[in-house]
Formats: C-alpha cells, structure tokens, sequence
C-alpha cells in the first residue's frame, strides 16, 4: 500500500475567505515503511499571512514573497500524491485548501483539470482516529506525541514536512507499527539528503552491554506482541530476523 502523509500550512483559517496553502509537505510510505521519497514546497500564495497564522507557523509574507504559484507545482504535487492514500491530521482542513486551489487552477487554465482529492486519492484522517481510540482527550499531534512517547522536542513553530514526518511516526504508532525500524528517509535511493528524519546510531564500548535472558513467561509475551503485529500490519520485521525468537 501506498500513503502519503501531508501536511499544510496556510495563510489563514478558512479558503472561502480567500485564503490560500503557503506550505506543502509530504513523506511517502509504502507497506508501512518510509521510502525516504518526500514532497516539499513553498508557494507564493498572492495574499498577505495573517498575524495569528504567522504566529503558529513562523512563515513570513517576505518568506514566500518569492516562491513559485501554486499553479507552477500543481502538476509535480499532483503526481506525487494522486492514487495514494493520504494521511493528514484533520483531513478535511488540508484538503479543502488543497482542492480550493485546484478549483481555481482548473477554472484558470482548463486542461488538464487536476482534483478533486478523494476521487482521485484515499483519505485517512488521523485526527478522527485518534479520537476513536483515545475519546474525550487531547488528540493534537503534540498530545498524540507524548501518549506514544514520540520525540517532538525539534518542534518549535509548525513546519509542514517536520509534521509530516512527526505524523508518519504518531500514525505507526496508533495503528500498531514499528517506528524505530522505518527507513531513514533523510537519505534519498542516491545517497544524498532528503527530508529531516534522521537514525541515531548508539555505541557501546566492549563489555558494556548487558545482555539479559528472558523468562519463559516474558517469551511468550514476546510472541504474542509479534502476533498482535502481524494481525495488524499484515507482516512483521522480525520474521526476517535470524536467531530471533518468533
């Protein structure tokens, strides 16, 4: 299966008052694993950032003053995202925005028309999710973060890739996936840097690592989670562990 997990940021609350994306961001994961292909882009939205706005995301009119329309990347954004499931927090926010500019887009240039999203794109809103799992609390990415014990320390001001990949790690976490064995996609199929997320590899000087025998019963506590796993996710890394306990 293919997703995308996107975020946005914009100049304001509500696209039928005018406003407009300012901010795409997107990672692409496939088989619940991150593939290190990512989407970014600024775009000049032709309107002035509200204060409020600018006051969660930290990007200034003089910021985007000078990049690209949004119908200079509708087409390579498009590509990246059509036929894919996308996972957004609160999904109807971004993809309104999303087929607001589009709306306009086709009714400016005719053809190709692009959009709208959910005919041509699954969507899985994880704010929805989360709030089936998790009802009556705080289920912003921020709250989400913490319950699942997610480093978000980086996260000063809204970014929308620094989201994206945030929500890429809250949603395999939600749905019973293995966030410390995902691709590092700071690195693209070149070598070279893409994206932020990053491993932190741990040395350990000779002798220093203690290594425990499991219990019987902590064993069998063992299976069962790699059960539970591939009854969620459909397949588990461990299987293809040599010398691993299954």
């Amino acid at each position: 299966m293919r997703q995308i997990i996107l975020d946005t940021e914009t100049t304001g609350i509500d696209p039928r008052e005018g406003h407009r994306l300012i901010e795409i961001g997107a990672v692409e994961m496939v088989n619940r694993r991150l593939t290190g292909r990512t989407y970014h882009q600024f775009i000049n939205p032709e309107r002035e950032i509200e204060e409020e706005a600018i006051s969660v995301h930290g990007i200034t009119n003089e910021r985007v003053a000078g990049e690209p329309l949004f119908a200079e990347i509708a087409d390579e954004f498009w590509a990246f995202i059509e036929g894919g499931e996308l996972v957004i927090h609160n999904a109807p926010f971004d993809v309104g925005f999303i087929d607001h500019e589009l709306t306009m887009l086709n009714a400016s240039r005719g053809e190709p028309r692009l959009g709208p999203v959910a005919e041509h794109c699954r969507i899985l809103d994880t704010l929805q999710l989360a709030r089936d799992k998790h009802p009556g609390q705080r289920n912003n990415l921020d709250a989400l973060c913490k319950r699942y014990e997610i480093d978000n320390g980086h996260r000063v001001l809204h970014g929308a890739l620094l989201d994206a990949e945030i929500l890429a790690e809250v949603y395999l976490a939600m749905t019973g996936g293995q966030t410390a064995l995902l691709l590092d996609a700071s690195m693209n199929a070149e070598g070279g840097r893409k994206g932020g997320i990053q491993h932190r590899p741990v040395s350990v000087a000779a002798g220093q690592l203690r290594v425990s025998t499991p219990s019987d019963q902590e064993l069998e506590a063992h299976r069962k989670k790699l059960t539970s796993i591939r009854e969620t996710a459909g397949e588990c890394l461990w299987d293809g562990v040599e010398g691993i306990v299954h």
